[in-house]
């Protein structure tokens, strides 16, 4: 059972003395939770009339990855950044592939570290030129909201990068004071029907749409979508979801992942084909699509989408600037989309 030792009251709900429970107002779910009791996400707990966050501080996965594994490729490409993660997850995706913290994570072991810890390390542990600023993965971050909060502001005030990888399922409110200190997002939408969405991950669609809308003209953001053999991968939908981005912003990268058996699914993995032709459709409307989890095609690197031409080259998670100048294509001129410096 999860006993953060720096737990506390929680952001964001309300008490309704008369039914002695308590409204989270967290996220889209607005769980309504009796005393004793926890929320979906599972870290979020009513004691007498308040809503304790069980998580804060608690780490459970940390690591200093490149920032390409987020998947963020517009986003400082060829930097590095130390990513942490906690446990619990507001959806219940029967793919989940960090099950292991997201839903089944009691007995976990993690490391209580305060936001002036996360700093320290920072500081004294990672190298200048490597200190980027810090990722909130592995699990679903936003239900890790208020250490995250707390740990944003003072990565800001010495002036590093807060990015968030997260299923985009969080309320307005808890959004707009939060968004201030994130400088990058990589949202996975799961599927493009509601559907797909209630049944598969016990969460709904629309509001996913809203954050991304809401989003993208405020922070740098990139999309993911794993796709699922006959689940998540009809043309139609696929189509649907790169027509959106792109009246949101068809300069959005987009990172189409290949689907590999996990946690409760056990369905054959997403066959290569699949992911290539749905490149060549989002293709048509977006200007950089990418391709996650395949190997032996040249599905990572960035081509200027005036000219064509290769002008970054990826190979796993090193990449070699072959044509980016300041922010434009060295062949053509044209605009390459991609916030901060190509290290």
């Amino acid at each position: 059972m999860l006993e953060g030792e720096l737990a506390r009251e929680a952001m964001f709900y309300s008490y309704d003395q008369e039914k002695d429970r308590v409204l989270c107002e967290l996220c889209p779910h607005n769980c309504h939770i009796k005393e004793g009791k926890k929320g979906k996400c599972g870290v979020r707990e009513h004691r007498d009339g308040k809503l304790i966050t069980l998580n804060y501080g608690e780490v459970s996965s940390s690591a200093l990855d490149p920032i390409e594994k987020k998947p963020l490729y517009h986003f400082y490409p060829g930097h590095e950044i130390f990513s942490i993660g906690t446990v619990g997850c507001n959806f219940s995706c029967s793919f989940c592939q960090n099950w292991a913290i997201a839903q089944d994570f009691e007995g976990i072991d993690t490391m209580s570290l305060t936001p002036e810890d996360v700093l320290e390390i920072m500081d004294k542990k990672i190298p200048l030129d490597r200190r980027l600023g810090v990722a909130y993965t592995y699990n679903e971050p936003t239900i890790w909201y208020e250490f995250i909060y707390d740990t944003a502001r003072l990565i800001h005030k010495k002036d590093m990068k807060n990015v968030l990888v997260t299923n985009g399922f969080i309320n307005k409110e808890p959004l707009e004071k939060l968004l201030p200190y994130i400088d990058a997002m990589n949202i996975d939408v799961k599927g493009f029907t509601e559907e797909f969405y209630k049944k598969y991950c016990k969460g709904r669609l629309e509001p996913v749409k809203e954050i991304l809308e809401r989003v993208h003209s405020h922070c740098h953001v990139e999309v993911t979508n794993l796709l699922i053999p006959g689940l998540n991968d009809s043309l139609e939908e696929i189509e649907g979801l790169v027509e959106w981005i792109a009246r949101v912003n068809p300069h959005i990268p987009l990172h189409f992942s290949r689907y590999f058996p996990c946690y409760k699914m056990d369905l054959p993995p997403t066959p290569v084909e699949t992911l290539v032709k749905a490149k060549e459709v989002a293709d048509k409307k977006l200007s950089y699509v990418y391709l996650g989890n395949v190997r032996d095609i040249d599905a990572g690197h960035t081509n200027c989408p005036d000219c064509g031409e290769v002008v970054i080259r990826r190979a796993g998670s090193l990449i070699k600037n072959l044509g980016v100048e300041g922010k434009n294509c060295k062949f053509c001129g044209g605009k390459i989309h991609i916030t901060g410096e190509v290290k």
